[in-house]
């Protein structure tokens, strides 16, 4: 029985970047060049990484030659096997997300704990998070904080939602995060707005390790009135991290 291969967790960038080693160490492109087998939420943006990293370090394999088999929330359960099954022979294979880090927020965490169940050993490697450097530069508690993925796109569920995470916030004294899609952020921060406490402390931040990233924190009263004013975000259709923390 051959000794299983490796999967690398290999996180991706969060957009066009100017400079890929200044989100991506060298020694990650390093391990990705070196890799001919990849699983991927999307094959053509998977070939598009690989092509930045194949400028800075050649490729294991001419990019045609690469392997690239798709898992995403369209990938039925009983073909994780199949993908892994590369592994289980000992070859190694790098899992990477749309962007960001693979397997938070992302359907590659089956294929992880589908790893672990057979002896395959795991390495994450380092590269740009947005929920955690959200965290980072909000300025809310980050010592406690929670990610809820989306909120109800229901109105009247989601304002439910942001007044349950506003309590829960407050009384834990713990940050809440969540994601929208991009084209409805502007719903997004008018429901907070609308929902949440004056003195509820909330962050928005967009294009994050991008030219154009924005990062602000204010209380709820303090957006309602920029809002007011005409001055919401910058941030449609861009992705965006929001943050709240009640006092």
């Amino acid at each position: 029985m051959s000794t299983p291969g490796t999967l690398y967790l290999i996180p991706n960038t969060l957009g066009e970047t100017e400079a890929l080693s200044q989100v991506i160490p060298e020694q990650v492109q390093r391990t990705t060049a070196g890799l001919d087998y990849f699983v991927a939420e999307n094959a053509k943006t998977a070939r598009a990484f690989l092509k930045l990293i194949a400028a800075q370090h050649p490729l294991a394999k001419p990019l045609q030659e690469i392997q690239i088999a798709e898992l995403n929330v369209n990938t039925p359960a009983q073909a994780l096997a199949g993908l892994l099954a590369p592994l289980l022979a000992g070859r190694d294979a790098g899992l990477v997300s749309e962007a960001g880090v693979p397997a938070v927020a992302d359907p590659g965490a089956d294929l992880v704990r589908l790893a672990h169940q057979h002896g395959v050993p795991v390495r994450p490697l380092v590269g740009p998070s947005s929920l955690l450097l959200a965290v980072m530069a909000s300025g809310l508690n980050g010592q406690s904080f929670a990610f809820n993925g989306y909120l109800p796109t229901d109105a009247a569920q989601r304002a439910k939602r942001v007044k349950e995470l506003e309590q829960r916030s407050r009384g834990e004294k713990q940050t809440q995060l969540f994601i929208e899609t991009p084209y409805r952020n502007a719903a997004m921060l008018e429901a907070l707005v609308a929902n949440c406490q004056p003195g509820t402390l909330i962050c928005v931040a967009t294009d994050i390790s991008l030219a154009s990233e924005s990062i602000r924190t204010m209380t709820g009263a303090q957006w309602k009135g920029l809002l007011a004013a005409g001055k919401a975000p910058d941030f449609h259709k861009k992705p965006t991290v929001f943050l709240l923390l009640g006092q």
